[in-house]
């Protein structure tokens, strides 16, 4: 049996991962651009952008590898009396359980950094394409952007808030490849609790994006740096979002 890669993490979720309001705005401006209707998260973890997608009065639907995951995903959409599927599926093998075809598919916050190398990458957006209508978009957001991961520190303060603190700790291991500690502080009450949680990712970045998302078949791929679509800038930007169309 796979292990699920979010054990013992996933219900630490509500203490650091809900989206703000800038989030919200570039789902409700970039579906208005392109009159999209239906909306499948592939990596929909906690199911907070699934709330976005329903209140855009969209049809959406939700997947996730992870069982911890999808079970945090049911009990923040039951608490919002949101009804949205929700599936069991590994993004890269989309087609074997959607039949419908959707406008969009999003995979976010860094979801796409757990494949295992390029080709594996190239296995997911290939899947994603598959699931996609003529003319739908693809939309990734990763935090690890050129700049990020040329002045990558070992240490780094993620959030900071008076219910806990996350640090990561990042060590390269490969070109692109880095395993990432994550070390959260849980205060409660008088005292404070800490739990670590370890992963590995491999990163795409900007050209390694483009490159893999062509050879999946996108015709084209726009990139942001800023959740108000700013052009992304390799030495500047500290978010690299792609919208790759079909």
């Amino acid at each position: 049996m796979t292990r699920d890669l979010y054990s013992g993490f996933a219900e630490r979720n509500y203490l650091f991962d809900k989206p703000g309001p800038d989030i919200v705005e570039f789902f409700t401006d970039l579906f208005a651009r392109n009159d999209v209707c239906s909306v499948l998260d592939c990596a929909c973890g906690a199911g907070y952008e699934l709330l976005i997608f329903d209140h855009l009065g969209c049809c959406a639907i939700g997947s996730d590898i992870s069982d911890e995951m999808l079970e945090l995903a049911r009990e923040n959409l039951a608490e919002s009396n949101a009804t949205i599927p929700l599936h069991k599926v590994d993004y890269r093998e989309l087609p074997q359980y959607f039949d419908e075809r959707f406008d969009a598919v999003v995979c976010w916050s860094a979801s796409i950094i757990h494949v295992t190398d390029d080709d594996d990458a190239l296995r997911a957006f290939q899947s994603m394409y598959d699931v996609l209508a003529d003319g739908g978009i693809l939309v990734l957001d990763q935090g690890i952007t050129g700049k990020r991961f040329n002045e990558m520190d070992r240490f780094q303060l993620s959030r900071d808030t008076p219910e806990a603190t996350r640090i990561y700790v990042a060590d390269v291991v490969g070109e692109r490849d880095v395993q990432y500690s994550i070390l959260d502080v849980v205060r409660e009450g008088d005292g404070s609790q800490l739990h670590v949680w370890t992963t590995d990712g491999h990163i795409l970045l900007r050209d390694d994006q483009e490159r893999l998302l062509t050879e999946a078949g996108f015709t084209s791929v726009e990139f942001y740096g800023t959740y108000d679509f700013q052009q992304y800038d390799k030495g500047e930007s500290d978010r690299l979002i792609a919208v790759a169309r079909k």
